[in-house]
């Protein structure tokens, strides 16, 4: 496998690009593709076998299953990330270990219903939340550790909006490539 189609599989959408600028269009597009991420998921992964979700969408990379719910667990911290934005002054959020996470007996066998479920509900929350912010609050930040990066919220609807587009693109070309329909 060459580089270029490991990076493809990688990043079928390619990776986030911040905007130039944050228009109430932009915005607006990021949260509705943030509202609709649980339906447009469902549609593609609840017909599939457990054989099917167990499946990697990449050689060494996680199982159709795994990438669910990391979703659900990736969309939580961000929906207290910005909570955290809100109510304290440029805090410092809590990292973790996505990889590890995902190597959590929840994560490699646990069912995915319930955590379709779960994504309906954070997204509507999250949707309902990134639609009433003002245009002061979209400029409200927090600081990851990792690399003590300031992150304001606007950005943070297109990085999010961008993550959940990205793993259902896994999805949907694992489909393709193994033509499950």
């Amino acid at each position: 496998m060459t580089e270029l189609s490991l990076e493809k599989l990688k990043y079928p959408i390619g990776k986030f690009l911040a905007p130039d600028s944050y228009t109430a269009a932009y915005l607006a597009q990021k949260m509705e593709e943030i509202a609709t991420f649980p339906k447009r998921l469902e549609k593609e992964v609840l017909h599939l076998s457990n054989e099917q979700l167990d499946t990697p969408y990449s050689p060494g990379g996680w199982t159709v299953r795994q990438v669910i719910h990391h979703c659900a667990e990736s969309h939580m911290h961000c929906f207290i990330r910005i909570k955290w934005a809100l109510t304290e002054n440029n805090p410092v959020i809590k990292a973790y270990d996505e990889v590890l996470w995902c190597e959590l007996p929840d994560n490699l066998k646990m069912p995915i219903e319930p955590t379709l479920n779960l994504l309906k509900g954070l997204h509507f929350r999250l949707a309902y939340i990134m639609k009433n912010l003002s245009e002061a609050d979209l400029e409200k930040t927090f600081v990851h550790p990792s690399d003590n990066s300031e992150n304001k919220l606007k950005k943070i609807i297109g990085m999010y909006a961008w993550h959940g587009n990205h793993h259902l693109a896994h999805i949907t070309s694992l489909k393709k490539y193994k033509n499950w329909g």
